[in-house]
């Protein structure tokens, strides 16, 4: 016995000491890692020649915020693996700040790494280049091909060239939605949807296998006024007729037919761009405006990233104001607990919110908003923060932008003033719940449950079996009231009635200019009207600070966040995020984002909302 004792002893102190030999390394690693990435990531000052251009060429998508913790995203750039993300205001910040440099003689546009824009974002990045050309710089763009995103900021350009194999491919938007019933059906899961708002359409996915009414008839509305803003921005930025950018899509077959099959013709033909030209040609146009690289042949240029590092390095050296308009970033799905940027957390901006009440450096906030919802919990903790923010005396503007939909208009209404643009998406003032029961996947594999409990409620919300009639009652109406709350607390903060709000809400979906014209936004404009009306509301006079407020997570704090989750990685690698097919690829999204909701603890959603 005391042999055995003694060889646990030892067996347990072997087994601590190899688990601190692990943390060890691990430590050793991560010390390791970090020492590479800052290397990496350590940069100087560039160098502008006398006479340059400025090469804007944004990746992936264009974001409010750049998604996931620091580690996340310096590991993801040193492997190279990380899905391309481009923050809009870095993209505006350098276009501003070159308008006014003399070494800055014109601005390039590289367009072929943009996957995905909203078109509130693309406005407001066009509207700086708008200004830049009227500052009386050249505006440049060249591809190899324009997609509809792309294209619209290469029509802001004073002269568009696209390569002689190329093409512009301006197909419209479309609402085009998966719906998994079938799929349900056959794997014999129960969804059990409670909601309030006939236009809330999420949980169509899980209950039909088509379009409902209400969806179409509501998505023709905003869908259409989104494709008439595109339509008008591009046909005046080229001088060109609306009907002539329908008419490129809608006559496309007979146009290229005419040219043979030639795609960039038919473009050239239709005034969309100005010539045909390869990389090499277009290189010594600009270089005519710009001068001439004589190491390369190409024009002399400057990279836009590098160039971002001489307009935070100005930003720093104007110093600090004594009175300043503070801006932070919404930007996500809208979830309980802290989060990681690129997700609203509900505890994470409460808590950035209340320490502004106390500090003196800021007169007034704006709240710039770019989320499609999420929870109810996290969307009140939030809105609760911006109500006790403005009554401490420091206004707060919401701003939206591309989309500020359900959860999202929930943390706009108690603001002082709200600004969207006219293609925000918005509305969607509506609630749902969806639990999934699993009891008859189960019993296909011969997996039955039984059992008692101690009161009507117990076990009644558990996965493997059918939804207590008692429960259904309770999420019903939970879901109805939360429904009531919302609308009763748009009214109070709009000064409207209950009656009013009810019928601009049931799930709903209204672009910002309709959302103006109904009255539950107060103004149209970008981030820039936002900020001047919190400075107004404020008192401020001219020559007040705009600082936008971003929270540097410590590396605690990033692995501690990491552990908190851990579940829900767990869950979104059950359905994994990537397929072959889209049409598979979006079906896993949906499954994927029901697990989110059933691993949830409290299953209430304003919205779930995706837009494209």
């Amino acid at each position: 016995m005391g042999l055995m004792r003694t060889l646990g002893s030892l067996l347990k102190g072997l087994l601590y000491a190899l688990d601190g030999l692990r943390k060890f390394l691990h430590l050793a690693l991560l010390l390791v890692i970090f020492g590479a990435l800052l290397a990496v990531s350590h940069t100087t000052l560039p160098i502008i020649p006398g006479s340059a251009a400025l090469e804007l060429a944004p990746l992936g998508r264009i974001v409010e915020e750049e998604s996931g913790d620091p580690l996340d995203r310096a590991l993801a750039d040193v492997t190279g693996e990380n899905e391309q993300e481009t923050r809009l205001r870095d993209l505006i910040d350098v276009v501003d700040h070159a308008r006014d440099d003399e070494h800055i003689r014109a601005l390039v546009l590289n367009l072929d790494g943009l996957d995905h824009a909203g078109l509130p974002a693309l406005q407001d990045l066009a509207r700086s280049i708008r200004w830049f050309r009227e500052s009386g710089k050249k505006v440049y763009a060249h591809g190899l091909m324009f997609t509809q995103r792309q294209y619209y900021l290469a029509a802001q350009a004073d002269e568009v060239y696209l390569d002689p194999f190329g093409f512009v491919l301006l197909d419209g938007y479309a609402y085009y939605r998966s719906y998994v019933r079938g799929t349900v059906d056959k794997l014999a899961v129960d969804i059990n949807v409670f909601k309030v708002g006939t236009n809330k359409s999420y949980p169509d996915t899980w209950t039909r296998g088509d379009m409902s009414r209400e969806d179409r008839e509501n998505a023709k509305v905003w869908v259409g006024a989104l494709w008439d803003s595109y339509k008008t921005d591009v046909a005046a930025a080229r001088n060109l007729e609306p009907g002539l950018i329908q008419a490129y899509s809608d006559e496309a077959v007979a146009g290229v037919r005419a040219t043979g099959g030639d795609l960039a013709q038919y473009a050239l033909a239709r005034g969309l761009v100005d010539g045909l030209k390869t990389r090499e040609e277009f290189e010594k146009i600009v270089a005519v405006e710009a001068g001439e690289d004589e190491d390369t042949g190409s024009y002399k240029a400057v990279d836009w990233r590098p160039y971002l590092s001489i307009v935070r390095s100005d930003e720093a050296l104007a110093g600090s104001k004594d009175q300043n308009v503070g801006v932070i970033v919404a930007s996500g799905e809208i979830l309980d607990g802290e989060q990681s940027p690129g997700q609203v957390g509900g505890d994470t901006l409460a808590a950035r919110l209340r320490e502004l009440r106390d500090d003196d450096d800021y007169s007034a906030i704006v709240l710039r908003i770019d989320s499609p919802g999420g929870s109810i919990m996290a969307s009140e903790v939030i809105r609760r923060g911006v109500e006790a923010l403005s009554a401490a005396g420091k206004p707060v503007v919401a701003s939206m932008g591309t989309v500020a939909a359900s959860g999202g208009y929930y943390i706009a209404m108690n603001a002082d003033h709200i600004i969207a643009a006219p293609t925000t998406i918005t509305g969607s003032i509506g609630v749902f719940a969806i639990i999934p029961t699993f009891q008859r996947t189960l019993a296909k594999i011969g997996i039955t449950n039984d059992g008692f409990g101690t009161t009507d409620l117990a076990g009644a919300t558990d996965l493997d079996r059918e939804l207590g009639d008692e429960a259904r009652q309770i999420l019903q109406a939970n879901v109805e009231h939360a429904y009531r709350t919302f609308v009763d607390g748009i009214a109070r903060a709009r000064g409207r009635r209950p009656e009013e709000i009810e019928s601009l809400a049931q799930g709903r979906v209204w672009t910002g200019a309709d959302a103006r014209a109904a009255g539950i936004v107060d103004e149209l404009g970008g981030v820039d009207e936002a900020i001047a009306e919190a400075a107004k509301l404020a008192g401020l006079k001219e020559g007040y600070g705009v600082v936008w407020i971003e929270r540097d997570m410590s590396w605690r704090e990033v692995i501690a966040m990491r552990l908190r989750t851990a579940a829900a990685w767990a869950v979104r690698a059950i359905a994994p995020r990537r397929a072959q097919m889209p049409a598979l690829s979006s079906a896993m999204a949906e499954v994927r984002g029901l697990l989110e909701l059933a691993a949830n603890g409290r299953p209430v959603y304003l919205c779930r909302c995706r837009i494209d």
